[in-house]
C-alpha cells in the first residue's frame, strides 16, 4: 500500500501524542482519516440517490429501502451478520427490514481495532504507558487509513463504532421525525423501523429519508446498555444462515455476468519466478478452448467454461525458472536449524532473572519442536472477475484489503490505484488466505489482454494449492530447569520465516522492524518463572510466508506450552494446578479454574487414558483447552475437548460457540495431519487427500464457555486454534508416556 506510512513499533512509544478516543469512544468526527474530503470521511455520500441520506460511512436510508455497510470482509466467520447486527441494536432494525452491503476501499473504514497489537505492551496490561502507547498506535491507523479483516479484530474494532453508528442514525431519524410533527425528540420513541409518536403513529424510517437528509446528524448519541439489548448478547440465528444451507448465498465464484469468458491458469510451482517458454500445441485444439496467453509466471487459458480452461492448462507444456529456494524440503529445515544465530537474531523479547544462573540450578531439560508449513485450503478456491478498458478496471473478488486489491491490480496493469473500482463478494473460507494477491495479479495480467470482456479466473484445486503461501517453517529450541517442585528457569528460541513482515512487503509497505508474530506465544506467557528468556530469529531465503489463523501462536503455543507441560512433569506437578498457581493474571487464572471445572479436573485418569492442558493467549484473547484421549489397539481417539475463553463481552453466543469449536477443530486437525512438504521447487501436496485435516468421525464433543471478566471487548476467529496442538499432545503423553514434539503427530502416532 503506497500510501501506508512506514511502521515502526518504537514510534507508537517514544514521542508520539496520545488520541482521546477515537471512533469507538467520542463524536464520529474526531477519528476520521487524515483525508480531509468528504468522500474519505464518509464515502456513502457519492452514491446517493435523490432524497437518500446517509449519517456516517455505515447507514445509508433511500425511500425504498435501509443499507447496512459490513465493514469487514466475510470469509465465513460471520462478521457479514454480526456487523449489521450491531448498527441494527441501536438503530431498532429487525433482521429482514434491511439490507447488507460490503463495504468499498476507503479510509474511513481504518481498522481501529489493531491498536491493541501494534503498542508492544501485553494484552492485559492497562498501565499509563500502554494506554498511551495503543493510543498513538490508533492515531497511526487512523493516518493511515489501514482497513484490513484479520487479527480477531473485526469485534474489538466496530464494537463501540457500528452501535454508535446505530445511535447516531436512530437520533437523526427522531429528529428529523419531530421537525415534521411538531412533537420534541425527546417525546419520541423508536421501533422496528419506525419512529413513534406519542399518539401510536408511525412514521417508517424510509419515509423520513429525505427529511433527514436536510439537518445535520446528531454528534452525540447515548448508546444503550446491554441489560437493554433486544439483538446482542443473546441466542441469534445469523442473517446469512438460511441462504448458505439453501444454497442461494452467491460467493464470489458464483458470480456471473453477460459477455463473460472463463480463464484457468498454471502458474511456476517455484513460487515468485517467471516462465522461460511453453508450449501450448496440444492445448489449442481442446473443446471450447479460445485464447492462450503468456502472463508473468505462467499461463492463462481463455475458454468457454472453467472445466475447459483447466483442463486445456494442463496440457500445455511449460519451461519454468527454477526456486530461489531450497529445492527439497530437508534443506529447508537445514536452513531452520542453522538460523540460531547472531546473524538471524531478531529480538530478545523477554529477559527476565539471570536465565544463565537460573538454568544452572536443579534439573536442566533441553527440546526441540518443529511445525511445518501449511496450507489455508479454503473450500472455495481462488477467484475473481475483473474487465480493464481504457479508462480502468473494475474487479470483483473476495478480498481482507480492498486498498490493496486496488494497489496490486493497478500496479500488473500500469494504471493509478484510484483508476481500479473493487467490489468484495462473500467468501468460501480464508485462514489468511485472502489476505495475499496470487489472484488478484493474475487476474488483472488477464484482463488487460482481454480489454473491454469480462474474465472469470477460477483456479483449480491443484494450483490453489500449489500457489497458496503457506504458513511460516519454524523450530522451537527450548531449554529449562526444574529444582524442589519448581520450575526455575525457561529459554524459549523460536526460528521461523517472517509471516507478517513477508506480507507487509508483498502489500509495498516493508518494515525493518522484528516481526511481532514471531514474538507471539514466547513473550506473551503468564507464568511466574523467576528466570524466563524468549528470543526469536528470522529464517530467510526459504518458500514466501504468510499469516495463516492465529500466525505465529499457531506454532509458537505448541512449542511453549508443550515445553511448560514437559518442565512441570519434570518438577513432580499437577499440569492444570501447576499452570494456574503460575499464572499472575487474576482474569487468565479464573480461565484456567473454569477450564479446570468444566473438565472436573482430578488429577491422573486410568491406565491408557489421558488428559492435556494448554493455554495461550493470541490476539490479546486468553484460551484454555483441555483434551481427553483413550489409547486404543488401533491408535488414539480424542473424546473430549472442554474450552473457557475471555473475550471480555460475548455479543452473538451461537456464533461465539461455533467460532470456538471450529477453530479446536482446525487446530487438532492439522496438528494431527497436515503438513507441505517441497520437492524440485514445488510443494507435493496438491488437493485434500494430501493434506487432510481431521474427519467426521474423528471430531470429539467440544464444550464451550465464554468468560466477560476482561477490561476490552475482544476477538474468538483465531485465538482457539494455538492451544488445541498443545493440550493434544500433552493429553497424548499423560495416556501413553510419549512427548510428540512435531507436527504433524500422525508422523508418531496413529489416530482412529
Amino acid at each position: 500500500m503506497g500510501a501506508m506510512p512506514s511502521l515502526s513499533r518504537r514510534s507508537f512509544v517514544f514521542g508520539s501524542v496520545a488520541v482521546a478516543g477515537g471512533v469507538a469512544f467520542g463524536q464520529y468526527a474526531q477519528a476520521q482519516p487524515a483525508s480531509s474530503s468528504a468522500a474519505a470521511m464518509n464515502p456513502l455520500t457519492a452514491g446517493l440517490v435523490p432524497n437518500a441520506v446517509t449519517f456516517n460511512p455505515w447507514v445509508e436510508i433511500s425511500p425504498d429501502k435501509i443499507t447496512l455497510i459490513a465493514q469487514h470482509a466475510d470469509k465465513g466467520q460471520g462478521v457479514g451478520s454480526i456487523q449489521p447486527l450491531m448498527i441494527a441494536e441501536e438503530l431498532d432494525l429487525e433482521p429482514g427490514q434491511f439490507e447488507i452491503r460490503f463495504a468499498g476501499p476507503s479510509p474511513a473504514y481504518f481498522n481501529t481495532g489493531f491498536a491493541h497489537e501494534l503498542a508492544p505492551f501485553m494484552a492485559p496490561d492497562q498501565s499509563p504507558e500502554a494506554e498511551r502507547a495503543r493510543a498513538a498506535a490508533l492515531e497511526w491507523l487512523r493516518k493511515a487509513g489501514l482497513q484490513m479483516t484479520g487479527g480477531s479484530s473485526t469485534i474489538p474494532d466496530t464494537y463501540d463504532k457500528l452501535r454508535m453508528a446505530g445511535a447516531v442514525a436512530r437520533e437523526t431519524l427522531k429528529a428529523a421525525a419531530a421537525r415534521r410533527s411538531g412533537v420534541a425528540a425527546a417525546d419520541l420513541r423508536t421501533e422496528a423501523g419506525h419512529v413513534i409518536l406519542p399518539d401510536g403513529t408511525k412514521i417508517p424510517y424510509v419515509a423520513l429519508s429525505a427529511d433527514a437528509a436536510k439537518i445535520t446528524p446528531v454528534s452525540v448519541a447515548k448508546l444503550r446498555d446491554p441489560s437493554q439489548w433486544r439483538i446482542l448478547g443473546k441466542p441469534m440465528e445469523r442473517l446469512d444462515i438460511r441462504s448458505k444451507v439453501t444454497g442461494e448465498m452467491k460467493f464470489g465464484i458464483d458470480r456471473r455476468m453477460e459477455g463473460i469468458v472463463y480463464a484457468a491458469v498454471k502458474l511456476n510451482p517455484n513460487k515468485g519466478q517467471p516462465i522461460k517458454s511453453y508450449d501450448a500445441s496440444k492445448a489449442q485444439a481442446m473443446p471450447g478452448v479460445q485464447k492462450i496467453l503468456k502472463i508473468s509466471n505462467g499461463i492463462a487459458v481463455i475458454a468457454s467454461n472453467s472445466w475447459y480452461a483447466m483442463q486445456a492448462a494442463e496440457r500445455v507444456d511449460c519451461v519454468w525458472e527454477p526456486s530461489t529456494y531450497p529445492a527439497e524440503q530437508a534443506d529447508h529445515w537445514k536452513t531452520v536449524a542453522s538460523s540460531f544465530t547472531p546473524q538471524f537474531l531478531a529480538k530478545e523479547w523477554r529477559n527476565d532473572g539471570n536465565i544463565d544462573a537460573g538454568l544452572k540450578e536443579g534439573m536442566l531439560l533441553e527440546a526441540e519442536y518443529r511445525a511445518p508449513y501449511v496450507a489455508h485450503q479454503p473450500l472455495e478456491p481462488l477467484n475473481g472477475i475483473g474487465i480493464v478498458t481504457d479508462k480502468g478496471m473494475e474487479i470483483w473478488v473476495g478480498h481482507q484489503t480492498p486498498q490493496s486489491v486496488q494497489q496490486i491490480a493497478a500496479a500488473a496493469i500500469g494504471m493509478k490505484p484510484e483508476q481500479v473500482t473493487f467490489h468484495n463478494e462473500w467468501m468460501g473460507g480464508s485462514f489468511g488466505h485472502r489476505l495475499e494477491f496470487e489472484n488478484v495479479r493474475v487476474l488483472a495480467e488477464i484482463a488487460n489482454q482481454m480489454r473491454g470482456i469480462p474474465v472469470k479466473l477460477v483456479f483449480s484445486r491443484e494450483e490453489d494449492f500449489l500457489q497458496d503461501i503457506p504458513r511460516q517453517i519454524a523450530m522451537g529450541r527450548y531449554r529449562g530447569s526444574v529444582k524442589d517442585g519448581k520450575i526455575i528457569a525457561a529459554d524459549a528460541q523460536v526460528a521461523a520465516n517472517a509471516p507478517f513482515k513477508e506480507l507487509l512487503a508483498r502489500m509495498g509497505s516493508p518494515s525493518k522492524d522484528p516481526d511481532g508474530q514471531l514474538g507471539v506465544g514466547i513473550w506473551n506467557v503468564y507464568y511466574g518463572i523467576p528466570n524466563y528468556r524468549a528470543t526469536s530469529f528470522e529464517v530467510q531465503g526459504l518458500s514466501p510466508c504468510t499469516t495463516w489463523r492465529a500466525v505465529g501462536a499457531s506454532a509458537n503455543g505448541f512449542f511453549t506450552e508443550s515445553f511448560i507441560d514437559e518442565l512441570i512433569h519434570a518438577a513432580g506437578l499437577d499440569p492444570l494446578k501447576a499452570r494456574i498457581e503460575m499464572c499472575r493474571i487474576p482474569i487468565y487464572r479464573k480461565l484456567l479454574e473454569t477450564v479446570g471445572e468444566m473438565a472436573d479436573w482430578k488429577g491422573p485418569l486410568g491406565k491408557g487414558k489421558g488428559r492435556g492442558v494448554a493455554f495461550v493467549e493470541a490476539f490479546g484473547t486468553a484460551v484454555a483447552e483441555i483434551v481427553e484421549v483413550t489409547m486404543t489397539d488401533a491408535g488414539i481417539k480424542i473424546d473430549k475437548v472442554w474450552v473457557a475463553a475471555d473475550v471480555g463481552k460475548v455479543v452473538d453466543p451461537v456464533n461465539f460457540e461455533n467460532l470456538v469449536q471450529g477453530g479446536v477443530v482446525w487446530g487438532l486437525g492439522h496438528a494431527m495431519n497436515c503438513e507441505l512438504t517441497y520437492a524440485k521447487g514445488a510443494v507435493q501436496q496438491t488437493n485434500y487427500n494430501h493434506h487432510e485435516a481431521m474427519r467426521m468421525y474423528q471430531c470429539p464433543a467440544i464444550e464451550v464457555r465464554g468468560l466477560e471478566n476482561d477490561y476490552t471487548v475482544r476477538g474468538i476467529g483465531e485465538p482457539p486454534v494455538p492451544p488445541a496442538a498443545p493440550a493434544l499432545a500433552n493429553a497424548i503423553f499423560a495416556a501413553t508416556g510419549k512427548r510428540i514434539r512435531e507436527m504433524p503427530f500422525n508422523k508418531f502416532i496413529d489416530f482412529v
